[in-house]
């Protein structure tokens, strides 16, 4: 059977002045050769490995507090806690520690904290005891003196500690002070003030367990009300007992956990409230304090997690309808508050409060009462939900994933938190923002667990996806009814453009996603407004980030559409980013030359194979028809063009672009172009007109999708009575109204309509 007796936690104080839980086991004494002297050893009870292995230092300074810990320094800034489970084993290590030293095991610090002058030592040395003043109402000034004198020497503050301990002196100050309230004597109350806050900075944990009892915490703060540093006294003391009321929501049986529970309360509030802001000086003589306050934290949860009856009797009365709404309130926030004093504990006891809540139904409850009315029982359900989403993600994937094979979609907790949401009526979103933030961390994959028999990713993305993206998507779907979009639609689309994922372009161009903004921004013509503004940012987006895709689909099925909107070079950049993509993918050695002429080395332009890579890999599968390879331009079967010498090919790519901007300039219509106002129709039977598209994209994938080639009435569909001057022509397999100039070489200008051909020799 165990030995629970010497069952301890090893504990070290951070940076934060917080203690961090090493790990629990049990401790043992004796002599350790490497070390050369008697040690304290801790073994973890989990698997046997050393947590601990301390020399017992003979000038160490060791102090026992509240019976079963034992604090010390091992070095500059590292603070060690034994925090025993039983107090048989406290003691029987601290006459370990004391032997060692030659100390006698009755006192609470076996060494002075800090080294003092030997002259100190020696005056001091020469007066063993510290006698203190009789208690009595005259003799409090020099009382106040003394304790005040005494604070700065580490060797006089333990002597005087002593003294207050040996003597019950603190329970006849507390005497005095009711009959300096009876009699009204400021002045008193004033040096019972500084006496009071003087024992506070002795920093001694026995003090402290007199000061906080029962019997003695309250006058201990009506003695802190006195500040003579303020005109009127504090009401403490009123606030503790008429306004901040111990509720019971679920009874405690235990009176000692109840004690603790109003203890902690009460002290808690002293160092918070009642206490001055203490200097760096005193900072560091109240860390006792600090720790008195976190140990009876640790132990009150591990009261309450023990307590199976407690915990059953608040999950059932906080999911039985019957409850009341009041009742409910109150024990909802009492979980929150519990959750929340989970938070002071270190990893491994965080871990066992959170696993006992699992265990008792914690998320089903939650389930429950985020589908009630109750805007405030929502809201602390909210952050009950967060404490357990921050703990432990993984946990809460597990339970709604669970929960969907027995329930609905539309009760699932994943998607009340989701309606929770996107229905919060708060103006400032304050309760949408955190529930979003909670979203986030659920559905982001860098914290999914991946393990050989699990999976994470694959598994909670794929349930997420299909029980509830329609609820998260709702209100985009709702904002896009009738085909028209009421509002945010645009902003959302330049979102998912500056992912700059050609998942997401494929699909925009699949789809044509820009019609219904290019439509926008026709109708909405010369106007300078938020959406003139919105739309254009967004295309300029494209151009400068040179997003490959979406460039090659804009020009292609919307540029007679945009070309003449000239306030902004946008459009024309676009134009040119195109022009410079066809280039490359037309004559690699092009850009080669390219690197070659600005580089002045003979070697390859490396952006050649990367932009050859890219159109391979973002090329879909949809893409494809039944029976084609989709290759990049650069295997094609070379042409005449190829062969050029790239000088000249690049003087004659020069000559034709110039040539273009000429045209753009004295605004010569080409054959099939329309007038500004006509161009676009916004019936559904002219929808192909905005639409159309180059064969080699064959983006929608199917005969009847709109602007295929093959669907009627589209303009790739062309009959053979077609006249000249709407000559479709053909090059490398794009299809279109209208050819360019710069598209084609000399070779082919011969399949150029007349009246084309008149255009450039006039150019």
């Amino acid at each position: 059977m165990t030995d629970t007796r010497r069952r301890v936690k090893v504990y070290t104080l951070n940076e934060d002045r917080q203690w961090d839980d090493r790990g629990t086991g049990h401790v043992s004494s004796g002599y350790v050769e490497r070390l050369k002297g008697m040690s304290l050893l801790v073994r973890a009870e989990s698997d046997g490995s050393l947590l601990l292995e301390s020399k017992i230092n003979p000038n160490t300074a060791y102090q026992k507090q509240q019976d079963t810990l034992i604090v010390w320094s091992e070095a500059e800034n590292y603070d060690l806690a034994l925090s025993f489970q039983e107090k048989a084993g406290c003691d029987e290590i601290w006459e370990k520690i004391c032997q060692v030293q030659g100390k006698d095991p009755s006192v609470d610090i076996t060494q002075d904290l800090v080294d003092e002058s030997e002259e100190e030592r020696f005056d001091d040395m020469s007066s063993p005891g510290l006698e203190l003043p009789s208690c009595e109402l005259s003799r409090l000034e020099e009382i106040a003196e003394l304790v005040a004198s005494s604070l700065p020497s580490p060797l006089r503050r333990e002597k005087l500690a002593l003294a207050l301990e040996n003597e019950g002196y603190i329970k006849k100050l507390l005497e005095i002070f009711h009959v300096c309230e009876d009699l009204e004597n400021t002045e008193g109350l004033h040096h019972l003030y500084e006496i009071i806050k003087g024992i506070f900075l002795l920093n001694r944990t026995a003090l402290f367990e007199v000061m906080f009892s029962e019997e003695c915490i309250m006058d201990v703060i009506g003695c802190l009300e006195y500040d003579p540093s303020l005109s009127q006294s504090r009401k403490h003391r009123e606030f503790l007992t008429k306004t901040a009321k111990f509720k019971e929501v679920i009874p405690i049986s235990d009176p000692e956990l109840k004690q603790k529970i109003h203890q902690t309360y009460r002290v808690q509030y002293i160092q918070d409230m009642v206490l001055p802001t203490p200097s760096v000086f005193e900072e560091n003589m109240l860390s006792t304090l600090h720790s008195f306050i976190f140990f009876n934290k640790v132990e009150i949860v591990g009261m309450l997690q023990e307590d199976e009856k407690f915990l059953t009797d608040l999950f059932a009365q906080l999911t039985d309808e019957a409850t009341d709404e009041e009742k409910r309130q109150e024990l909802v926030n009492f979980l929150k508050e519990f959750c929340a004093f989970s938070q002071t504990l270190q990893p491994q006891n965080r871990d066992a409060f959170f696993k006992t809540l699992s265990n008792m139904g914690i998320l089903p409850a939650l389930e429950v009462i985020l589908g009630m009315d109750d805007a405030q029982v929502r809201s602390a359900a909210t952050d009950i939900f967060s404490y357990l989403v921050e703990y432990n993600p993984s946990m809460v994937r597990e339970f709604v994933m669970q929960e969907a094979q027995q329930n609905d979609d539309d009760i699932l907790l994943i998607n009340l938190i989701i309606e929770h949401m996107i229905c919060d009526t708060d103006p400032e979103l304050g309760g949408a923002v955190q529930l979003m933030g909670l979203l986030r961390t659920l559905v982001d994959p860098e914290n999914m667990l991946a393990t050989a028999n699990k999976t994470e990713k694959t598994e909670f993305l794929g349930f997420f996806y299909k029980h509830c993206m329609h609820v998260l998507t709702a209100p985009l779907l709702a904002n896009t009814t009738e085909e028209k979009p009421s509002k945010g639609a645009l902003r959302f689309k330049r979102k998912i453009i500056g992912l700059k994922d050609e998942f997401y372009n494929r699909y925009i161009m699949k789809s044509f996603l820009f019609e219904p903004v290019v439509k926008a921004f026709l109708s909405n013509g010369s106007r300078y407004n938020l959406m003139n503004s919105a739309i254009i940012e967004m295309f300029e987006f494209i151009r400068v980030e040179d997003i490959k895709s979406l460039t090659a689909h804009v020009i292609e099925n919307y540029w007679k559409a945009l070309e003449d909107v000239d306030y902004v070079q946008t459009f024309k950049g676009l134009k040119l980013r195109y022009e410079q993509q066809r280039e490359r993918q037309d004559n690699p050695k092009l850009d080669s030359m390219r690197s070659i002429l600005r580089n002045h080395r003979y070697r390859r332009d490396a952006r050649t194979l990367e932009d050859e890579e890219e159109m391979w890999f973002n090329t879909d599968e949809d893409d494809m028809e039944d029976g084609e390879a989709v290759v990049p331009p650069s295997d094609k079967s070379k042409n005449d063009e190829d062969i050029m010498d790239p000088i000249s090919k690049f003087m004659e790519r020069k000559k034709f672009k110039e040539n273009e901007e000429k045209e753009v300039l004295l605004k010569t219509n080409l054959s099939g172009r329309q007038s500004p106002s006509f161009k676009l129709s916004f019936s559904s039977s002219t929808k192909a007109n905005l639409t159309s598209q180059s064969s080699a994209s064959n983006l929608p994938g199917s005969p009847g999708s709109p602007g295929s080639p093959g669907s009627p009435g589209s303009p790739g569909s062309v009959s053979k009575s077609t006249s000249q001057t709407a000559a479709i022509t053909t090059k490398g397999g794009l299809v279109g109204l209208v050819d360019y100039p710069d598209d084609d070489d000399e070779d082919d200008e011969e399949s150029l309509p007349l009246s084309q051909k008149a255009k450039l020799e006039s150019s």
